[in-house]
């Protein structure tokens, strides 16, 4: 069935990533996306194991490659800046705490964007303001003006989903805060930083401060976190943010002075809490989610952008695969995904709760069950099936892009 036109909601990764696979699929593919533009920087994501499949069979992986961010290993050190455990980019075959595939998330949108924007429509500084949908199709307002009609509308647009919100309900239902919020911006690497990073966690207070190399040796990105109960800042008033993380950091020690004397000059600010969402379904009629709109695993599990890739393989596919009958396909993405979702969502709230303040009378954490914790992981990164989809039409690497233009 040719034709099916397909409205994606977000313009970061998993929406120029499902954007890819709809149209290799023979889907036209629109996606807005309410920024005036593709937002550059943003903290390091990563692509481990079966992510990394999915990024050569797009046929990117040479561009991703050369976009990473040469990461070398990441040192943790005390509040003295001693060394106290190392980490490589080569351990675990490149599946490890710094992965081999390590790329800013504004350098992987810019390489998914430019894969997908001769073949795709994009819509920036635009969203929707309302979708009525009924057995054939969703009619589609937009802020910008005008009502369109597509045959399915996919939600990618993040933790704070407006998609989500307008289809499934209020953000509060779905979103889970773990007691954390996270900060990070770009600073002048007056730290000596040479392709490691480097991260000072202090036990007791639950706070961590680190540094992270880019491309460009004369920046690097600092990231600061601290234990928070409740997260109630808003959004849109960054300047209170800001007075949050100076009062929540103070008096850490290490760089972490250093690191907040730059705030006021970040061009890149960004503070969240950390949190994940949690939903009995990723659809419904003929609107479905995606990416961390769906199933945000939080950036703790290193694994929101493997989550997006795969979804978007798998999405596209079984649209595909069902002849663009949203029902069964929407079911079968949800059972092959949700496995290998949960493990990654137990990997982030694991590793929130070993930051965990620990105060100097507090009982010593208890010894993990490392064969259970080792099983788990590797169902985090490789525990999930990618189908050929041999019966599914494919227009092949670059061959729809080049029909597009």
């Amino acid at each position: 069935m040719g034709g099916i036109r397909v409205l994606v909601a977000g313009a970061s990764i998993a929406g120029p990533a499902l954007a890819h696979w709809l149209r290799r699929r023979g889907a036209e593919v629109t996606v807005v996306e309410r920024a005036p533009g593709l937002r550059p920087g943003g903290q390091a994501v990563d692509a481990r194991g079966v992510a990394k499949e999915v990024i050569r069979r797009m046929g990117l992986d040479a561009a991703v490659r050369a976009a990473c961010t040469d990461t070398a290993g990441a040192y943790t050190v005390d509040a003295d800046g001693t060394v106290v455990e190392t980490f490589r980019a080569d351990d675990h075959d490149g599946d490890g705490y710094i992965a081999e595939i390590e790329i800013l998330r504004g350098d992987l949108s810019q390489v998914l964007h430019d894969d997908t924007r001769d073949g795709v429509e994009y819509l920036f500084g635009d969203r929707i303001t309302e979708l009525a949908q009924d057995a054939d199709g969703v009619d589609v307002t937009f802020a910008g003006g005008g009502t369109r009609r597509f045959d399915l509308v996919i939600g990618a647009d993040g933790l704070h989903s407006g998609l989500r919100a307008m289809v499934f309900g209020p953000r509060e239902r779905f979103v889970r805060h773990l007691g954390l919020v996270l900060a990070f911006y770009t600073v002048p690497n007056e730290f000596g930083l040479d392709r490691w990073l480097i991260d000072h966690q202090d036990q007791e207070s639950g706070r961590s401060a680190g540094l992270r190399p880019v491309r460009d040796a004369t920046r690097a990105i600092a990231m600061l976190s601290f234990p928070a109960a409740d997260f109630d800042v808003d959004h849109s008033d960054v300047e209170a943010q800001k007075r949050l993380l100076r009062e929540r950091m103070a008096g850490l020690g290490w760089q972490t002075r250093r690191i907040l004397d730059h705030l006021d000059d970040a061009p890149d600010f960004y503070l969240d809490q950390v949190a994940q969402v949690v939903m009995d379904r990723w659809s419904s009629g003929r609107v479905g989610l995606l990416g961390d709109a769906a199933f945000c695993s939080s950036p703790m599990s290193g694994q929101g952008t493997g989550l997006a890739l795969v979804g978007a393989y798998l999405l596209a596919g079984e649209l595909a695969a069902a002849g663009w009958d949203p029902e069964p396909a929407f079911a079968a993405y949800e059972e092959r995904m949700r496995p290998f979702v949960e493990a990654n969502q137990e990997i982030g709230r694991m590793h929130v709760s070993s930051l965990q303040a620990h105060g100097p009378d507090a009982e010593p954490a208890p010894e993990p069950d490392m064969d259970a914790l080792m099983e788990l992981v590797d169902r985090a990164i490789n525990g999930i099936e990618l189908p050929d989809y041999a019966g599914v039409p494919d227009a092949g690497v670059r061959a729809w892009a080049a029909a597009g233009s």
